[in-house]
């Protein structure tokens, strides 16, 4: 069957609006007609090379939707289920999985290298990031897919795939804040607004976010934000004097950027906590000296899929959707249709924030 999607023909090549030929299920797998797709700055460093993706490829990894078909021998959903997609679903049986690291596995992207679909001329095609949500309809492993927990729109859990999991998971997993702490997050994009809406639930005294832009205060501030900063040379010391000189308890760097990441471990007190959930490339080269490390106590993180287990992390994020303490839909700053995919690129680079949402 033909449905259309957002076709990465080579790395660095712009994405093509076509239709692609999906199969039936075969055993283990599930058939899901999405309805909606979030755009994640992770799309963007695969399309641009930043992280390999076999390709062509159909990118889009953070999506929900509704089961069509199951193949023989899944059970844990059904056609007419609604679903969350999981790009990264752990073995149980790798070292990692063995250790209960999940976010770790070492099997999770097995998926993204096999061929899912064909384009109208035959061409193999790679499901970027194992579940090639910006389609119409995918074709996943059983795995990828996780029941859509009660009382959350289908259309809002669409974001719980990565930038909720991911922002929630860097604060609460990796950052453990705890109350009456102080947060700085640097970047204020899906991800940085997940991670202030967090650190709000998590009792944060005081909330800093830090970005480029201006414009993102007022989405910064409705997610939780009780400071803002723009980024300059300056900012690590501005943090310092909104903090009685001392730095914040908690960074969580978001960018993916040397700058940032420097930045963020310079406005992190004596003894406090940085974990880095932005993915930068390898010619982002970070630095430190010896006698700093030693002097400052402080403890540099990084942080895969924010250290989450989905299957456990869900419910949790539910609980807080239904409570009104999570607003997924604060997170969205456009509703987008699938060709409206490159223009979202454009303003990711262009540092416009927020998560554009694909609405199938």
């Amino acid at each position: 069957m033909a449905v259309r999607a957002a076709v990465l023909p080579a790395v660095g090549s712009p994405l093509e609006i076509t239709g692609i030929d999906l199969p039936d299920p075969g055993p283990g797998q599930v058939r899901v007609r999405l309805a909606a797709a979030g755009v994640c700055h992770s799309d963007l460093s695969l399309s641009d090379g930043t992280m390999r993706v076999p390709v062509p490829a159909v990118l889009g990894h953070e999506g929900a939707g509704t089961v069509v078909a199951v193949g023989e021998g899944v059970t844990h959903v059904a056609p007419g289920d609604g679903v969350v997609l999981n790009w990264a679903p752990s073995c149980g049986a790798c070292h990692a999985c063995s250790l209960g690291e999940v976010w770790l596995c070492a099997n999770a992207l097995k998926g993204a290298a096999d061929v899912y679909a064909r384009t109208s001329e035959g061409t193999d095609l790679h499901p970027g990031l194992n579940v090639a949500a910006f389609a119409e309809e995918t074709v996943v492993s059983g795995a990828c897919v996780l029941p859509v927990p009660e009382g959350v729109p289908l259309t809002d859990a669409a974001l719980l795939g990565c930038a909720v999991l991911t922002g929630y998971g860097a604060v609460h997993h990796s950052a453990q804040v705890r109350p009456g702490e102080t947060v700085a997050v640097f970047g204020v994009g899906g991800v940085g607004l997940s991670a202030l809406q967090a650190a709000r639930i998590a009792g944060a005294s005081k909330i800093v976010a830090v970005d480029v832009s201006a414009e993102k205060e007022e989405l910064a501030r409705a997610a939780g934000a009780t400071d803002y900063v723009i980024a300059s040379e300056n900012t690590a010391r501005e943090i310092r004097a909104l903090t009685g000189k001392q730095g914040v308890d908690v960074a969580v760097e978001c960018a993916g950027r040397a700058v940032t990441i420097r930045t963020a471990w310079d406005s992190t007190r004596r003894g406090g906590r940085t974990t880095v959930v932005g993915i930068g490339g390898k010619d982002q080269q970070v630095t430190f000296n010896a006698l700093e490390i030693f002097h400052w106590g402080r403890t540099l993180a990084g942080c895969v899929y924010g250290n989450s287990n989905p299957a456990e992390d869900l419910p949790v994020l539910a609980e807080h959707v239904r409570a009104g303490r999570l607003d997924l839909s604060a997170l969205v700053t456009e509703r987008i249709s699938l060709e409206g995919i490159p223009a979202a690129f454009e303003n990711m680079l262009a540092g416009k924030g927020g998560r554009a949402l694909v609405v199938f």
